[in-house]
C-alpha cells in the first residue's frame, strides 16, 4: 500500500513509520512540525513529507495513497482545554474534511487515532465498558475524539472504509518522546528524584498500551480484509491499570532491574478520571496478541534517561510545549515577525 501518515513525525507516527516502511509499504507523511522532524531521521530519505497543518493538508499529498492513518492532531485533555475552539478545528472539523477528501480521491482505508478517553467519568468504578457502552462525553478532547467517529462513521459507504481505533493511553520510548504519559512519568520521576507521587489515592483505571502494541494495531487495521473492519469501532488496549498499581509496577522494575529504591507518596487529593475499558473485540476479530508488558518499557526509558536526556524541556510535555510555542508566535508578532 502507499499509507499517508497523519502527525507522523508525532509521538507514535515516528515509530509507525519506519515499521510501515519495514513492511513494504511506500509512506507519505503530513505533519506540521509542532516538534521537528527529528523523530523520522532515520528515514527522511525514504517518505514522501508535506509540512503543512492538517487543516490545510496539500492535495498533492494524496496522490497515489490508497490508505491514511490519521494521527495528527492535539492529543491530551491538557492541550484540548487550552483553546476548546481549535481543538475542535482541529480533532473534529479537519478530521472529517481530510475523509472527504480521501473519498472523493477513492481512498478507501482511512484508519482514526481515536481514544478510550471517551469513556472516561470522575467517579472511578470498576465497570468494563465495550464499545457498544452509551457515552455523550463532555470534556472537549473526549467531545472532539466522538465527534470526529460519528463524522467518519456517517460517511461511510460501499467505497469508503472508515475504522476508529480508541486506543488506551499509550507508553514507552520514542524517537519523539513525551513524559507527560503516565508510565513514561512515572519512569521519569524515578529518575529524577527516585519518588513517585500519586494523586487521588491512584484508585483510578487506566487502559494501558505500549507504543509497539499500538503500532502493530494500526498495521493489522490496514492490512485487515475490508469486511473485517469496515465502518467498525475497536477499544485497543493491552489491560487494565490503576494507576496506584502501576506505580507499584515501575518500582517493582527498578528495584528488580536497577537496584533503585523509590519511594511512594499516595496522595488523596487531585482530579481522578477513570476509565476501565474492554479490547476483546479487537484481539477477538483481528486476532493480534499485544505481547509487550510496563516493565520492558520502563527499561527502555530508564536506559534513554541515562544516556543523558534532558527531560526538562518544554518539548517533552505537550502543554507546556503548546504553551511555548503561542507564547513565542504573540512575541513575533509584536516584533513584526522578525527576530533579526
Amino acid at each position: 500500500m502507499h499509507v499517508l501518515v497523519t502527525g507522523g513525525a508525532g509521538y507514535i507516527g515516528c515509530r509507525l513509520v519506519p515499521a510501515l516502511l519495514a513492511r513494504g509499504h511506500e509512506v507519505t507523511v503530513v505533519d506540521k512540525l509542532y516538534f521537528g522532524d527529528a523523530g523520522l531521521e532515520s528515514v527522511k530519505d525514504r517518505v514522501r513529507f508535506y509540512a503543512a497543518d492538517i487543516r490545510d493538508v496539500p492535495p498533492a499529498a494524496m496522490d497515489g495513497v490508497n490508505a491514511i492513518v490519521h494521527l495528527a492532531g492535539l492529543s491530551n485533555d491538557p492541550t484540548a482545554e487550552y483553546n476548546p475552539a481549535a481543538n475542535l478545528q482541529i480533532n473534529t472539523e479537519a478530521t472529517i474534511a481530510l475523509a472527504k477528501q480521501a473519498k472523493q480521491r477513492k481512498i478507501e482505508r482511512f484508519v482514526f487515532a481515536s481514544s478510550c478517553s471517551i469513556y472516561y467519568t470522575l467517579q472511578p468504578d470498576d465497570v468494563l465498558r465495550g464499545e457498544d457502552y452509551p457515552i455523550a462525553p463532555k470534556a472537549p478532547y473526549s467531545f472532539s475524539k466522538h465527534e470526529a467517529e460519528k463524522g467518519l462513521i456517517a460517511l461511510a459507504d460501499d467505497n469508503f472504509s472508515p475504522v476508529m481505533l480508541r486506543k488506551g493511553t499509550v507508553f514507552g520510548q520514542s524517537e519523539r518522546m513525551r513524559y507527560d504519559l503516565v508510565i513514561n512519568t512515572f519512569t521519569k520521576d524515578a529518575y529524577a528524584s527516585r519518588r513517585l507521587v500519586i494523586h487521588a489515592g491512584g484508585r483510578m483505571w487506566r487502559p494501558m498500551l505500549h507504543i509497539d502494541d499500538a503500532v502493530e494495531a494500526y498495521i493489522a487495521t490496514l492490512e485487515a480484509p475490508r469486511s473485517t473492519v469496515h465502518r467498525q469501532v475497536f477499544n485497543v488496549l493491552s489491560d487494565n491499570f490503576r494507576v496506584v498499581d502501576m506505580a507499584y509496577e515501575v518500582r517493582h522494575v527498578l528495584e528488580q532491574h536497577k537496584g533503585i529504591r523509590l519511594d511512594l507518596q499516595v496522595q488523596h487529593v487531585g482530579t481522578s478520571r477513570s476509565y476501565r475499558v474492554d479490547g476483546s473485540k479487537f484481539h477477538e476479530t483481528l486476532g493480534v496478541k499485544f505481547s509487550h508488558p510496563i516493565g520492558t518499557a520502563v527499561d527502555e526509558i530508564w536506559n534513554k534517561l541515562e544516556e543523558g536526556t534532558d527531560y526538562d524541556q518544554p518539548i517533552y510535555y505537550n502543554i507546556r510545549w503548546l504553551e511555548l510555542l503561542s507564547d513565542m508566535q504573540k512575541r513575533l508578532k509584536a516584533m513584526g515577525n522578525r527576530v533579526f
